[in-house]
């Protein structure tokens, strides 16, 4: 092991310590087809922090995001490889409950996807599939509290029973965070979420990511660097389907390792 590579792994070890990992992928490749999208990905993920993907279209950042809850496995010609754990199981391995996996591991989508269904029923589908609570008291009690850690109750307490799809872009994006949360989950997934948002609407989804922080463990892939820098604790930069550098985001912005970064975060291509 050369001293380079030595004190990577050390600074690794000291930004993520054991007892706050929360996932962690080993050597995940993903194909479609023939065509290699994720080259090799070892990445940990920690509890305390806000993990942000960043990269140039097409590098791969949301397709490896797909792996961490398999949604990769909704596309028939996706195939993974390699070992991503969850509390230290593994997520592919054929006992893993895929529904329940996707409980723990929610996922916010780039473009807004209420249910064509009442506030209200968005954010208490998921408690009620999985059995979570035992009344109807229990069960307004977890939409209420899931709808104020979303940051919208105050805007829709007076109208549960309207449509979600009535709301506008930012409070039904904030609508699907509540439906993510309402079934507790432990990781929250978040693809590009503010990228169909205007910059009010992105400002109160971005101080919703940093209020959730600690209580979740969060990785939003953006391609927008200034949000990356705003909302993360660590930062990973990926290009052409491969991991070129993660570490602190104060750490990749300032002063990357690799030419690579440099090149990107500076806006010499991407």
């Amino acid at each position: 092991m050369t001293e380079e590579t030595s004190h990577a792994h050390e600074v690794r070890e000291e930004a993520v310590p054991e007892t706050a990992l929360k996932m962690t992928a080993r050597d995940v490749d993903v194909y479609y087809g023939p065509k290699q999208a994720i080259d090799s990905v070892s990445i940990d993920i920690g509890m305390d922090n806000v993990t942000a993907f960043i990269g140039p279209s097409g590098c791969g950042k949301s397709t490896f995001l797909r792996t961490l809850n398999r949604m990769n496995d909704t596309i028939p010609i996706a195939k993974v490889t390699g070992r991503i754990e969850l509390d230290g199981e593994d997520i592919y391995d054929s006992s893993m409950d895929v529904v329940q996996l996707r409980a723990r591991v929610g996922m916010v989508f780039q473009k807004p996807n209420p249910f064509p269904k009442s506030i209200f029923e968005n954010v208490a589908y998921g408690p009620r599939i999985h059995g979570l609570a035992t009344g109807k008291a229990e069960l307004e009690a977890i939409v209420e509290k899931s709808l104020k850690r979303a940051g919208l109750w105050d805007e829709v307490k007076d109208r549960l029973h309207d449509s979600g799809t009535a709301l506008s872009g930012g409070q039904q994006q904030r609508l699907c965070i509540a439906r993510a949360i309402a079934v507790d989950p432990e990781v929250i997934l978040m693809d590009e979420p503010c990228s169909a948002l205007d910059p009010i609407a992105t400002a109160k989804i971005e101080e919703l990511i940093h209020e959730l922080r600690g209580r979740y463990a969060i990785v939003i892939v953006t391609h927008n660097m200034q949000q990356a820098a705003r909302v993360s604790q660590r930062t990973a930069f990926f290009h052409l389907g491969t991991l070129v550098e993660y570490g602190e985001t104060s750490e990749i912005f300032t002063n990357p390792k690799q030419e690579r970064t440099k090149d990107y975060i500076t806006g010499r291509y991407g």
